[in-house]
């Protein structure tokens, strides 16, 4: 079972989150919380089961419907993490992307 880096941190409980905001917004299961925050059940069952982590547009909406702020869903869930970093591949165009613009830049084309 594949667990993302955030799930190695001790205090990290995306159940607790979604416990909360089960409460807040008086739904009765994941399957009404999924339908509130307009995703497919599946990605409540995977952040339940560790399997993918709470993501930044899952946080929006979460702020979105509840009126927490993201400060406060992300204590929740136990995210004590200040700091965020990039990946260096990200923002980078891919290979293929690259090698397609390299005929055009060199001013030879091919018919």
């Amino acid at each position: 079972m594949a667990h993302h880096a955030l799930a190695s941190q001790e205090s990290y409980n995306p159940n607790h989150l979604l416990d909360i905001l089960l409460g807040k917004m008086q739904l009765k299961n994941d399957a009404a919380l999924s339908r509130m925050l307009e995703v497919a059940p599946p990605v409540i069952s995977k952040i339940r089961h560790h399997r993918l982590p709470v993501g930044a547009s899952l946080l929006i909406r979460m702020h979105e419907v509840t009126g927490m702020s993201i400060r406060d869903l992300r204590d929740l869930m136990g995210d004590r993490r200040t700091k965020y970093r990039l990946s260096d591949a990200q923002g980078r165009p891919k290979p293929s992307e690259e090698k397609a613009a390299e005929p055009a830049a060199s001013g030879t084309y091919a018919h």
